[in-house]
C-alpha cells in the first residue's frame, strides 16, 4: 500500500489560522499499527501510515494520551506529562512523528488533561504522604466529604461521589471523574506554572495544538457548580496569553460538553481571548435524532443559535470520537428516542450515552454513513475524523467500557487485520470479527481496490472540501425549507476570506433526513440569489432560481446536493 513518494512532500506551510480550513483525524497510537510486534500500537507504527493519511486528505492529527500511564482510563490518568508510555515508543520516536508529519504538511494536536493526574503521578504520591511539603496543595483535599454536593457527578455508572477517601493522608480528595484521577486544584497557582512548563516542553519539540480536555471542571467553589467557574475563563485567558507570546501559531482546543453560547465563552472576545477552537457538542446527537426520525426541527434549531466569538475562533465538528456518543445534550425525550434506536442492547449505553461506532450506530447503511459525512464536511468548522470510521469499521460492545469502538485500525484481510505481527493473543484488544464488520472485508487494502468503497468517497469528499475552502472560512446562513424532513443552509466565502488565488464563493448545502424521495421547495435569501447553480463535484447546471429566489429539488432517500451558486451579492463584496 504505497501511497505517496517522499518527493511530493512540501514542507508545513505558514498560516496561523491553519486550523480554520483543516481536516483532522483522531488517531490512537495504541490502536493504529504495531511496528515492532508486541500487540500494541505504537509511534513508529503511525510514523509508517503517514502516507496513508496525507492520501487521505488529513492535514492534522489528534492524538489521545501517550503519556506514561497506568491505563487505568485510556491514557488521560496521566502519570508523568513529560514521558512517553514505554510500549508507544520515546521521545526521540515522538520527535519524528513531528518532524515526518511536518514534512508532509500535517500537523500534530496532542491531548492535555489539564484537569486531574493519576494516583500514581510523583505530585498525588507526594500530596498524600507529606501534606506540608511542596506538593501537600497541589489537590483539593478536605477533612469531610459533606461539602460541595450541589456538583453533579459525572461518571454515575461507576463513581457515586466526587470525592474519595485517602487512607494514607486520611483526608478526602476531590475528583469530577475516576476515584483514581484526583483534580489538580488550580487555586494554586504553582499548578499553573507547572502546566504552562508541560505545554512548552511538548511545544518545544513541534507539536501544532492541544485538545484540553476537560477543560470546564478546572476550578470549583463550594457554591458554584463545579463548571465553567469565572476563574477557569481567567485561567484561560493567561495561558492564551502564554501560547499566543511564545509559540504563536499554536492552537488550543477547548473540550466543553456545553450548550453553544456556553462553549462560546471558552473562545473569549477579541480583547481577551481563550481557545482558538471549542467542539460543537449538541450538533452530535441531533444529526443521529434526525437519521431515524426524518425531522429536522431540533437540527435546524441548534444550527440557527447565533454566537458572539472572536475573528479567527473556529468550531470542532464530529461524529465519532473515542468517548461515548453523549446524550446530555438532548431533551429527556430525544435522549430515550435515541436509545431506542441505536442502544437497544443496555451493553451499547454508559454513562449518558452510548459506546458504539459510527457504522454499527447506522446500520452499516451507505446512504446514512455518506450522508452524515457529507454533512459534517460542510458544517460551519473543522471535521474531526475518527480512525477507521473512514472504512465503516465496526465494534465490539463486549469489550468493557469505551474500549468497544478503540479495537486495531483494520488495514488487511490477513492475520490481525495487518495490524500487528503478534500472537492475537497478545494484542492489546481482539480485532473486530463480527460477521458484518469482519476485518476480513472491512479493511484498507480491500476498500483501495474498489473505487466504489467508502473509503474512497470519503478521500473524495475531503478533497473536495478541501479545493472549496468557503467550507472552513465561510459564514453559514440556515435556509428555512418547507419540509420537515430537509435542512438547507448557505456557506459564504467573501473576498476578504480570499488567500492570493482564491475566489470569492457561495455553496448551498441542501440535505433530505427523508427515507423515501423528497421534493424540496426553498427560497434564497436576497443576497444569495444566483444567476446560475451548478453541482459542486461536477459542474452539472441546475435551473436557476426564480426572480423570488425560490428553488425546488427533487432529493433521492437520505441523500443531498452541494451547488455553487454563481453572481450572488454576498460573494462579491
Amino acid at each position: 500500500m504505497d501511497f505517496s513518494p517522499p518527493s511530493v512532500h512540501r514542507g508545513l506551510e505558514h498560516d496561523p489560522q491553519w486550523y480554520r480550513r483543516a481536516v483532522f483525524y483522531e488517531v490512537m497510537v495504541r490502536a493504529f499499527y504495531d511496528a515492532d510486534g508486541d500487540g500494541v500500537g505504537d509511534i513508529p507504527g503511525l510514523i509508517s501510515k503517514l502516507d496513508y493519511l496525507e492520501w487521505l486528505g488529513i492535514d492534522a492529527l489528534w492524538l489521545p494520551p501517550f503519556y506514561s500511564s497506568p491505563l487505568r482510563d485510556g491514557g488521560y490518568d496521566v502519570a508523568d506529562f513529560r514521558q512517553v508510555l514505554p510500549e508507544f515508543g520515546t521521545i526521540d520516536d515522538f520527535g519524528e512523528l513531528v518532524s515526518q508529519a511536518h514534512a508532509r504538511n500535517m500537523r500534530i494536536v496532542m491531548d492535555l488533561p489539564l484537569n486531574h493526574t493519576s494516583v500514581e503521578h510523583a505530585w498525588f504520591v507526594s500530596s498524600r504522604s507529606d501534606p506540608q511539603g511542596p506538593y501537600g496543595d497541589y489537590y483539593v483535599w478536605s477533612d469531610t466529604d459533606k461539602i460541595r454536593e450541589q456538583i453533579r457527578v459525572i461518571f454515575t455508572d461507576t463513581e457515586e461521589s466526587n470525592w474519595a477517601f485517602d487512607s494514607v493522608r486520611r483526608q478526602f480528595y476531590f475528583h469530577r471523574f475516576f476515584s483514581h484521577q484526583p483534580d489538580l486544584n488550580y487555586h494554586n497557582p504553582k499548578v499553573h506554572d507547572e502546566i504552562h512548563d508541560i505545554a512548552r516542553f511538548w511545544l518545544d519539540m513541534g507539536v501544532d495544538g492541544f485538545r484540553l480536555d476537560a477543560v470546564p471542571y478546572l476550578y470549583e467553589s463550594d457554591e458554584g457548580s463545579g463548571e465553567s467557574e469565572p476563574e477557569t475563563h481567567e485561567f484561560l485567558e493567561r495561558f492564551r496569553a502564554f501560547i499566543d507570546a511564545e509559540f504563536p501559531g499554536r492552537v488550543l482546543i477547548a473540550e466543553a460538553n456545553q450548550w453553544p453560547r456556553e462553549v462560546a465563552a471558552y473562545l473569549g472576545t477579541e480583547e481577551k481571548p481563550q481557545c482558538h477552537m471549542a467542539f460543537d457538542f449538541p450538533i452530535m446527537p441531533r444529526i443521529f435524532y434526525a437519521l431515524r426520525s426524518q425531522q429536522t426541527a431540533s437540527l435546524n434549531a441548534v444550527l440557527k443559535e447565533t454566537t458572539e466569538v472572536p475573528s479567527g475562533a473556529a468550531w470542532g465538528v464530529f461524529l465519532r470520537n473515542h468517548d461515548e456518543l453523549t446524550l446530555e445534550m438532548v431533551t429527556e425525550e430525544e435522549r430515550q428516542a435515541l436509545y431506542g434506536w441505536y442502544a437497544y442492547d443496555p451493553r451499547m449505553r454508559v454513562n449518558v450515552g452510548i459506546r458504539r461506532r459510527l457504522a454499527p450506530l447506522l446500520d452499516n447503511s451507505r446512504s446514512e454513513l455518506q450522508l452524515a459525512h457529507a454533512l459534517l464536511l460542510s458544517l460551519a468548522g473543522s471535521p474531526f475524523l475518527y480512525y477507521g470510521d473512514e472504512i465503516g469499521m465496526g465494534d465490539n460492545i463486549w469489550l468493557e467500557d469505551r474500549d468497544s469502538s478503540r479495537t486495531p485500525m483494520q488495514w488487511t484481510p490477513d492475520r490481525n487485520a495487518g495490524f500487528s505481527s503478534a500472537d492475537a493473543g497478545k494484542l492489546f484488544l481482539p480485532v473486530v470479527q463480527s460477521l458484518v464488520y469482519n476485518y476480513q472485508s472491512a479493511n484498507v487494502e480491500t476498500q483501495l481496490a474498489q473505487q466504489a468503497s467508502l473509503l474512497h468517497w470519503v478521500r473524495t469528499m475531503v478533497h473536495v472540501r478541501k479545493n472549496h475552502p468557503v467550507f472552513g472560512v465561510g459564514s453559514m446562513t440556515v435556509v428555512p425549507t418547507d419540509s420537515p424532513s430537509a435542512l438547507a443552509f448557505i456557506r459564504d466565502m467573501p473576498a476578504s476570506e480570499c488567500r492570493p488565488g482564491e475566489r470569492p464563493e457561495t455553496v448551498l448545502c441542501v440535505y433530505s433526513f427523508s427515507h423515501n424521495p423528497l421534493a424540496v421547495s426553498l427560497t434564497l435569501p436576497e443576497e444569495f440569489r444566483a444567476n446560475k447553480v451548478t453541482d459542486v463535484f461536477g459542474g452539472s447546471t441546475f435551473p436557476a432560481p426564480s426572480e423570488q429566489g425560490h428553488i425546488t429539488l427533487a432529493l433521492p432517500p437520505q441523500s443531498f446536493y452541494w451547488l455553487s451558486l454563481a453572481g450572488v451579492k454576498a460573494s462579491v463584496t
